[in-house]
């Protein structure tokens, strides 16, 4: 099992931004193209990034973007980031502004005829989380909070709580929005080991407006 020091402080470790031409990992370019991709950018990010996850294709919108910065901020040249950590300790924190509003226009579309069940099962957004933890088998505390933007102070009190008050050892948190044509996510992977870049709103925010 991966050692965490009890008495150092959060950490991010790693993080991850989607911007409208590239997939920056670390500060570093994991995957650009060379125009702007906006209504099938989650597939060709997919494919770009040599995923093989066949549910993929059926998840909502924001489900997709969200199971895209998870896969790509916690994959390793030879596994993920939480290797050999116990998964019950592992949260996660996401905050978005439009959720799942995308699918739930679609599916009050349906209601007008037969109610469609494989969109009604995304219309709650801490989908997205669930599609998380399904992939990694995360099983520690989850929040999902809707905000106007992405709240940085917010967002230290939860993972701070988490990891000093609650017996998480490690957080997946974040800002994950999406609607039709637009897309914004940035991810963070914090823990308690040593790292440069130690926890805070203003690490968020710069890390953020790269």
């Amino acid at each position: 099992m991966l050692h965490l020091d009890i008495n150092t402080k959060p950490a991010i470790i790693q993080w991850l931004r989607f911007n409208k031409q590239s997939v920056i990992k670390g500060g570093s370019p994991l995957l650009s193209f060379n125009e702007p991709v906006d209504s099938h950018a989650p597939e060709l990010i997919y494919r770009g990034l040599q995923y093989n996850y066949a549910k993929f294709f059926k998840m909502d919108l924001i489900s997709k973007w969200a199971w895209l910065g998870a896969e790509a901020l916690l994959k390793t040249e030879n596994g993920y980031l939480y290797d050999g950590m116990d998964k019950t300790k592992i949260a996660i924190v996401l905050q978005t502004n439009h959720g799942c509003l995308d699918v739930d226009k679609r599916y009050s579309e349906t209601l007008a005829t037969i109610p469609s069940p494989a969109l009604f099962v995304y219309t709650l957004p801490n989908i997205m989380l669930g599609e998380i933890c399904i992939r990694h088998g995360f099983k520690g505390e989850q929040a999902c909070v809707v905000s106007n933007g992405f709240d940085v102070q917010e967002m230290e009190f939860w993972v701070n709580d988490l990891l000093n008050n609650r017996g998480m050892d490690a957080c997946l948190c974040g800002w994950v929005d999406a609607t039709a044509g637009t897309h914004d996510v940035c991810l963070f992977w914090v823990t308690k080991q040593n790292a440069q870049i130690v926890f805070s709103a203003d690490a968020m925010s710069v890390l953020y407006n790269k």
